[in-house]
C-alpha cells in the first residue's frame, strides 16, 4: 500500500494546478439552490470531468414536492470494477448565495487560502472527489464492484428533490464517503444533528383595531407567544436547539391580524430527543394562548439525526490509520449542521463525512478553503477507497445492513 499511496499522492500533486483552475471556474458560477441555470452549469462542468475519467454519467431530475420549486438535475457518474466494494461518493452542486455573488465577491487566493462563494461548501470538496478518482484511474485501480459519484443540486435546502435518488443509491452501495469539507481544525465528521423546519401557521380573525377590536382574534399575539414558548424549550434536552428564525404577521397597524406564521429550526443529536422536541412543539400548538386562535403545524425538510454505527466507526478508524501514514493527524467530530449524510445514514448505509479539504466560515462572506490541505486530503480520499476495496468485508462486517448482491 505504501508504494501505491506514494503514486496516488504524486498524481494528485501533478494535477494540483488543474484542481485550482477548476475550483476557480466553479466558484465563478453562481449556483444558489434556486438558481436552476447556474446549478445546471456547475453540473455540466462536473459531469464533463467525470466523463473524462471514463465514468458513465447521468443527469437525473428528481420529483419536486407539492408546492416546491423546480431544481436542477443531479449528476451521477458510475464505474464498474472486478472487486466486491460498492462505494458511493457524495457532493453537492448548490450554494446558499444569491445570484450575482460570484461577480461581487469573485474567487481569490491569499496566503494559502482560496475564498469565494461555495469555495468550501462544497465546490472544493466535490473537486477533491473528482481528482481522487483521477489519481485512482491513473494507477489502474479497479478493486471494486462499483464506484458511484453523486452530486445533488439542492442539498442547501434539504435535498427535497434528491431524497428518492439518495435512497436508491444507498440501497445499491455498502458505504458512503461524503465530500463536505473538513472542519476548520481538520477533523472529519462522524455524526450530525438531525434538523427539521417546524412551520406553525396561526389563524385568528380580523377586525377594525379602533372600532371593534374585541371582535378580532389576534394571530400576531398568538404567534409571538408561541415563539417565546418555543425559545423556552431550549435547555429542556441537553442536545436540542430550537431557533425561531422567521416570524410574520399582519398587513396594517389598524387591523387585528387574522394570519401569522413562524418557522423554527429544530436540531438534536439523538433520535429520542429529536422526537420528544417535535412532540412538544405539536402540544404547544394545541394551546396557542389566545382564545379563538388555531394553529396548524407541519414539519418540513426533515433530516433525522445521524448517529454513527459500528461500521461507520470502523471506516473512521481505517481513515485515521491511513491519514497517519500521510502525515495527517485526523480527528473526528459530531457537528450541528445537517447534510445529505443524514439522509443516507437513515437508510442504513455506513457513512463518513467531511472528507474534503479543510475549510471554514461556510455560508458567510469570508468562506475559505485551505489550499495547502488539497493534496493530502485528496490523496486520503483516494487511498481510503483502495483500503476499503481490500478490506471491505472486514470493515463493513457486523450490525450494519449489507444489501445482497
Amino acid at each position: 500500500m505504501a508504494g501505491l499511496l506514494s503514486l496516488l499522492q504524486r498524481r494528485v500533486e501533478e494535477r494540483y494546478s488543474v484542481y485550482v483552475e477548476e475550483l476557480a471556474a466553479l466558484v465563478g458560477i453562481d449556483s444558489g439552490s434556486h438558481d436552476t441555470v447556474g446549478v445546471e452549469r456547475v453540473g455540466d462542468r462536473v459531469g464533463a470531468l467525470l466523463s473524462s475519467l471514463g465514468m458513465e454519467v447521468e443527469r437525473p431530475t428528481g420529483d419536486v414536492p407539492d408546492g416546491g420549486t423546480a431544481t436542477a438535475s443531479a449528476v451521477v457518474g458510475r464505474w464498474r470494477g472486478r472487486g466486491s466494494l460498492r462505494v458511493l461518493l457524495v457532493g453537492h452542486l448548490d450554494t446558499v448565495f444569491e445570484t450575482g455573488t460570484a461577480a461581487a465577491r469573485p474567487y481569490a487566493e491569499h496566503a494559502g487560502r482560496a475564498t469565494g462563494p461555495g469555495v468550501s461548501d462544497d465546490k472544493g470538496g466535490l473537486l477533491a472527489g473528482v481528482f481522487a478518482l483521477d489519481a485512482l484511474r491513473a494507477v489502474g485501480w479497479d478493486d471494486y464492484a462499483a464506484v458511484t459519484f453523486v452530486c445533488t443540486p439542492d442539498e442547501e435546502v434539504g435535498s427535497p428533490s434528491s431524497r428518492a435518488l439518495l435512497a436508491e443509491l444507498a440501497a445499491e452501495h455498502d458505504v458512503a464517503l461524503c465530500l463536505e469539507c473538513a472542519r476548520e481544525d481538520g477533523r472529519v465528521v462522524i455524526g450530525r444533528k438531525g434538523v427539521v423546519d417546524a412551520v406553525l401557521e396561526v389563524t385568528g380573525r380580523s377586525a377594525h383595531a379602533g372600532v371593534e377590536p374585541e371582535r378580532g382574534v389576534n394571530a400576531a399575539v398568538a404567534a409571538s407567544g408561541l415563539a417565546l414558548d418555543l425559545a423556552a424549550l431550549n435547555g429542556r434536552w441537553p442536545d436540542v436547539t430550537i431557533n425561531v428564525g422567521v416570524l410574520r404577521a399582519g398587513t396594517r397597524p389598524n387591523v387585528v391580524p387574522a394570519r401569522a406564521s413562524l418557522v423554527a429550526d429544530v436540531r438534536a443529536v439523538t433520535p429520542e430527543s429529536f422526537d420528544a422536541a417535535l412532540a412538544e412543539i405539536r402540544a404547544l400548538s394545541d394551546r396557542p394562548g389566545v382564545e379563538g386562535a388555531a394553529v396548524e403545524v407541519s414539519m418540513e425538510n426533515a433530516a433525522p439525526p445521524w448517529v454513527p454505527d459500528d461500521a461507520s466507526r470502523r471506516i473512521a478508524e481505517a481513515a485515521g490509520a491511513l491519514a497517519s501514514r500521510l502525515g495527517i493527524e485526523l480527528g473526528f467530530a459530531l457537528t450541528g449542521g445537517a447534510a445529505d449524510a443524514d439522509l443516507l445514514a437513515a437508510h442504513g448505509i455506513a457513512v463518513l463525512d467531511g472528507l474534503g479539504p479543510i475549510g471554514g466560515d461556510d455560508h458567510s462572506t469570508t468562506e475559505w478553503l485551505d489550499l495547502i490541505s488539497v493534496v493530502p486530503r485528496t490523496t486520503l480520499v483516494a487511498g481510503l477507497l483502495v483500503e476499503l476495496g481490500s478490506v471491505a468485508d472486514d470493515v463493513l462486517a457486523g450490525p450494519v445492513r449489507r444489501v445482497s448482491r
